[in-house]
């Protein structure tokens, strides 16, 4: 289970390093329905994310992604080798959609209106931020495969798998923990949090794909060569 835990780590750290959904939980969590609109926003990302990984898993069992002690099956360095491509393409785009120096980031048109939004709303856009984002989607696979292509057996792929979930959604779970157990005093700290992360968000992303994407091509040429 080591093994399996050690492949997905990289994969469920990229997904939390993900800016656009906490701010968009910030939001939710500033606007006057922000318990029920924060609570139900991560729940969909949880349960989205969940579905993912455990569909991909499934695939991965019935296409012998783990060869036993032969190891990973061929095709899982070649969707790697894909994905990291993937990876380095998004971050070259990233970088050349960042804010130039003294211009203010913009957030997207639908984040200037979750004030309006209904926990029905928050939940699709949590559960659509989860794994219709290219990124996470990427990631999410990524994570999943490299689950299913180790040696764990079903229980400690099962136990690694929900790991890989919660730590991809400490994106989520923070604030919300934070805004539900600080009272008035953390949405300053929220506040902070989602000026610091709409101001550097091209950068940092651009960072984790190039990270995520070299590591993964790399991987896939050793495993390939």
């Amino acid at each position: 289970m080591g093994d399996a835990i050690g492949q997905m780590l990289v994969s469920a750290v990229g997904i939390a390093i993900s800016p656009l959904p906490l701010v968009a939980v910030i939001l939710m969590l500033a606007t006057p329905r922000g318990r029920a609109n924060g609570v139900a926003f991560t729940a969909g990302w949880v349960v989205a994310l969940s579905a993912l990984v455990a569909v991909v898993l499934l695939i991965g069992a019935g296409g012998d992604a783990s060869r036993g002690t032969g190891g990973p099956g061929r095709w899982t360095y070649w969707l790697r080798l894909a994905l990291g491509v993937v990876f380095l393409v998004l971050a070259v785009g990233q970088w050349r959609g960042r804010p130039q120096e003294g211009q203010e980031a913009r957030l997207p048109e639908w984040m200037r209106a979750v004030d309006r939004f209904s926990p029905r709303k928050a939940t699709g856009l949590g559960a659509a931020l989860a794994v219709a984002n290219p990124k996470n989607l990427v990631l999410g696979i990524g994570g999943a495969v490299s689950i299913a292509a180790s040696n764990a057996g079903a229980g400690g792929r099962a136990v690694t798998a929900v790991l890989m979930v919660l730590i991809g959604s400490l994106c989520t779970l923070l604030p919300l923990g934070t805004y539900l157990a600080g009272g008035d005093r953390a949405e300053a700290v929220l506040r902070d949090w989602r000026a610091w992360l709409k101001q550097h968000n091209a950068v940092i992303m651009t960072t984790v794909l190039a990270v995520l994407g070299a590591k993964y091509v790399g991987d896939a040429i050793s495993g390939l060569s």
